[in-house]
């Protein structure tokens, strides 16, 4: 038995395929769904997405967003989500660093909070790199 997945943002559809599992971020921490889940609506964190398809793991950054999942279907909607095979280490890691420097030199609460946001956002795509694949 399977379950339906489909990951949108609001320009593209990042997955749309069945999946036997998956293992979702949300803002009270990791949920696991198989087949037959209970319905449930949840908000999304920035965090990994993992899924397994065709026995093995693949994994997604995810920025946020809301998941729909019932009836064998997932439906879950983010501001943005990369694939982990989509994701220049390089160019991560760079960002990463960046959004360190950024957040060192925040003078205001709001410069604080926005570079904390794009922290989160920059270690989310390096750790996709580096989590099971």
């Amino acid at each position: 038995m399977t379950l339906t997945l489909c990951v949108l943002t609001p320009n593209r559809i990042v997955w749309d395929s069945e999946v036997k599992e998956i293992i979702l971020s949300t803002n009270s921490g990791q949920i696991g769904v198989l087949p037959n889940h209970a319905p449930i609506a949840t908000a999304v964190d920035i965090g990994i997405l993992r899924i397994r398809f065709n026995d093995q793991w693949l994994t997604m950054a995810l920025m946020g967003g809301f998941a729909r999942i019932g009836n064998n279907e997932i439906t879950i909607l983010v501001n943005d989500a990369e694939k982990s095979s989509d994701i220049d280490p390089q160019e991560a890691q760079q960002t990463l660093e960046i959004a360190e420097a950024s957040l060192r030199k925040a003078e205001s609460k709001r410069q604080t909070i926005e570079a904390n946001l794009a922290l989160r956002r920059a270690r989310t795509r390096v750790e996709v790199l580096n989590a099971i694949s």
